[in-house]
């Protein structure tokens, strides 16, 4: 049951991983920063306490289960990049290589543990 619970959350967390190359996008086209406390702050309040959930739930499955790529430090690096880019991608001064590399990074982990988590699922 954790597994789908897993599968869940971060599929999620891939989704706002995804809207913040779409804002990151928006905002360096049209140069427009969004409100700090109408749009910025909920939307990175809203990322965190999805990433701690995340964190927590990724924790608990560490505990039980291996992942062979995939270590714990890399799941409290990731949580981090989640926060940064949250906020980040609403300005278009920061750094193109820096948040597409971060963007990367993340998308690449989060498509990792779907793959060992659904692969783990399949052979239990």
């Amino acid at each position: 049951m954790m597994s789908e619970e897993i599968i869940h959350i971060t599929e999620t967390l891939l989704q706002r991983n995804r809207l913040f190359l779409k804002y990151y996008q928006e905002a360096r086209e049209t140069g427009i920063t969004r409100d700090f406390h109408v749009v910025i702050k909920p939307f990175a309040d809203e990322v965190k306490a999805i990433t701690d959930d995340w964190k927590g739930i990724m924790k608990k499955w560490f505990a039980d289960n291996s992942l062979k790529h995939i270590h714990l430090k890399q799941i409290d690096m990731t949580a981090e990049h989640m926060e940064q880019l949250s906020i980040q991608c609403f300005f278009s001064n920061t750094s193109k290589k820096r948040f597409l590399d971060t963007n990367r990074t993340v998308e690449f982990l989060l498509q990792e543990i779907l793959k060992e988590v659904r692969k783990s699922k399949r052979d239990a």
